[in-house]
């Protein structure tokens, strides 16, 4: 499901025009991104969690040469699916 389809289908679950449906999804992906770049975590209980993790420097390998990098420290969205989520995908 692509962002059109999921607009589509908010929109006739919760009745609402579609013009309304992109407004909401767009707004609600926005703090989601605000939030979760500021360093704040979002839990929504039944869902999941949105929240920032810190990767710490490590060493790698370039696959062209096999010489050794340094990839730098750096900070990474995630997602951890909460119970009821978790419960409804395992039924199906």
């Amino acid at each position: 499901m692509n962002k059109t389809e999921l607009i589509e289908a908010v929109s006739k679950k919760a009745e609402i025009s579609k013009k309304d449906a992109e407004k909401a999804v767009a707004a609600v992906i926005d703090v989601i991104v605000e939030q979760v770049s500021e360093g704040n975590d979002i839990r929504i209980v039944g869902f999941g969690t949105f929240e920032r993790r810190e990767r710490k420097e490590r060493t790698g390998c370039d696959p062209r040469t096999n010489a050794k990098i340094t990839i730098p420290a750096s900070k990474v969205p995630a997602f951890k699916a909460g119970k009821a989520f978790k419960d409804a995908v395992d039924k199906k």
